[in-house]
């Protein structure tokens, strides 16, 4: 199942509990955002609705932001859709505001203040969605500016100053080229706009910001900073999230340090599998950057693998709410909750929630995905091996009879012994990854001029998808399987089963002792082809010796094997 191979690919090093009262900016935000199920069409009716269910339902889990996505401002009438110019209300500044047809409350110029009223008394959050710098429809209407420090039009070098003043046609929004542009902000007209911009956002009530078209493939550093630093001056906190994330790296996004509170880092996530598939690598990279959570805007930052488009949704850029279920499987749906919260994405629930279903409910709030999005560290790709004695039932053997068996193999004329040593040594070099099958890797010893045709030492790698109970370790040249019980009494390959290993003891061995999951049970491959205890810090060695009846588990003649490796 694609869940458990995700449960094995990160490692969730610590939890602790949670609290109440906790600032939530200092955690992934969680909330619901509209644009998975209503496109852009959504009415002030259906999004209170929306609020109400979050807030019965949902709040009680950390879901507290519900946000308006984007062309909140578009007219609903014949001729209008995502690419169209003129159906979009602007005020006399050239500022987007709510269209009447669908938010009968913004009229007299009220804006988003009953809406966002209406929300807080819910005790949710209120969020919305807006593009970068200038509309298009402004520009050509070379609206004035305004100065929120006179509120009148503003005016400098003894003129006033307009839309196209400010605008950059030429640097167009790549996906709404018919929609915004970026403004000049080295211009002080231009950072005047943008001020009245935010001040307005915030004069409304809002708590949440999703600025589009400016991260990514987008990125305009300047904007984002600009207007960071403006909400920053504000008298309210507002969370600031960047959008789209095509082309994001981590050298990028270091960039925005204390600048936002999440960032988008893949393209927009649909419900398909290979959508859900493609943002691993990308997880992966942003956990390994350390970035994890990072400096943000009054709190942290978080990379965001974008809204969860789980239970009834809709299409992207149609003219109708939702109409249709989820396309993924099950399996898909929990790997892809799993995913979003091991890497700590913020959780933006996309579907229906006026028709969300008992499955998709249990699954999005199931506690300890949530524990773990909120408060697990050291989320990482999985690095580590632990080497695992399984195999037929062999219950009636007692621990010792099993090691005596181990014992009585290492009689056939060469066998390798496995001792503890410095990882600066040079004999500890030689291991390697090597393809089994499509299926299976090993991770192999050869020493350096072994021949090709001869048996390698190999730990066998399993890829948790096919993982079993079956696993079962091979035994010397010749290849004896050896047994343990299969009653819970696993036996894995072990450092130290007592204490650290100390590297002026490097001539103690590794041993076998219960599988527990500890450190000491922990092996990693490093680059350098070393296969190093987590635990101890010392590294396996391997050497030709001859069987002679020896104890396998012997300080100087331990006998090992090729070992079954659960990853």
């Amino acid at each position: 199942m694609k869940t458990s191979l995700f449960f094995f690919f990160f490692f969730c090093c610590s939890l602790v509990s949670s609290s109440a009262g906790v600032d939530r900016l200092k955690l992934p935000p969680r909330g619901w955002n509209s644009y998975d199920s209503f496109c852009w069409t959504i009415s002030e009716d259906d999004f209170l609705t929306s609020a109400k269910v979050v807030a019965k339902y949902l709040k009680s889990h950390g879901y507290e932001y519900v946000v308006v996505d984007y062309l909140w401002y578009r007219r609903l009438v014949p001729g209008a859709y995502v690419e169209s110019l003129g159906f979009d209300v602007i005020d006399q500044w050239g500022r987007m505001v709510p269209a009447p047809d669908r938010w009968p409350s913004a009229k007299s110029g009220k804006g988003f203040t009953e809406v966002a009223k209406e929300v807080h008394s819910l005790g949710l959050k209120f969020g919305i969605h807006v593009m970068r710098g200038l509309s298009r429809q402004a520009f050509d209407a070379n609206t004035p500016i305004l100065d929120i420090t006179t509120g009148r039009a503003y005016k400098e070098s003894g003129r006033e100053w307009r839309a196209q003043d400010i605008g950059i046609k030429e640097r167009s929004c790549a996906w709404m080229p018919h929609g915004f542009m970026s403004v000049n902000t080295s211009l002080p007209a231009g950072r005047a706009f943008l001020s009245s911009l935010y001040h307005q956002y915030a004069e409304w009530g809002v708590d949440f910001i999703k600025h589009d078209c400016v991260f990514g493939a987008d990125f305009n550093l300047e904007e984002i900073t600009y207007v960071s630093r403006v909400l920053k001056k504000l008298n309210r906190p507002i969370l600031y999230s960047l959008s789209p994330g095509t082309s994001v790296t981590p050298t990028m996004a270091k960039e925005l340090k204390g600048l936002a509170n999440m960032y988008r880092v893949t393209a927009d996530d649909w419900d398909s599998w290979g959508d859900v598939a493609s943002h691993f690598d990308v997880a992966r990279d942003f956990a390994k950057a350390e970035m994890v959570p990072g400096e943000g805007l009054l709190g942290n930052s978080w990379p965001d693998l974008d809204m969860l488009p789980l239970g009834w949704l809709t299409d992207q850029g149609v003219n109708r709410g939702p109409h249709r279920q989820c396309n993924l499987t099950l399996d898909e749906q929990r790997t892809q909750m799993t995913l979003w919260s091991m890497a700590r994405s913020p959780l933006m629930f996309g579907g229906d929630v006026r028709k969300i279903d008992m499955t998709t409910y249990k699954l999005i709030t199931n506690p300890t995905l949530l524990e773990i999005n909120d408060y697990s560290s050291n989320n990482m790709e999985f690095p580590y091996v632990t080497g695992k004695i399984l195999g037929p039932t062999m219950s009636h053997l007692t621990r010792q009879s099993r090691i005596s068996m181990l014992n009585r193999g290492s009689d056939h004329h060469h066998a390798r012994g496995v001792g503890l040593t410095s990882c600066k040594d040079s004999n500890a070099n030689g291991w390697s990854v090597e393809s089994l099958d499509q299926y299976h890797e090993q991770i192999c010893w050869r020493e350096e001029g072994e021949q090709l045709n001869q048996e390698p030492l190999c730990l066998y790698k399993r890829k948790p998808l096919l993982a079993s109970t079956n696993d079962h370790v091979l035994y010397g040249q010749d290849s004896r399987q050896l047994f343990t019980s299969d009653d819970g009494v696993k036996s894995c390959l072990d450092a130290s089963p007592r204490h650290k290993i100390t590297s002026r003891e490097w001539k103690k061995q590794p041993s076998f002792s219960t599988c527990k999951g500890d450190a000491n049970q922990m092996w990693k491959l490093s680059s350098n082809a070393t296969l190093r205890s987590s635990y101890s810090g010392l590294c396996v060695r391997v050497k030709q010796v001859k069987g002679n009846g020896h104890s396998a588990l012997d300080a100087n003649r331990s006998v090992t094997t090729n070992l079954s490796l659960n990853l």
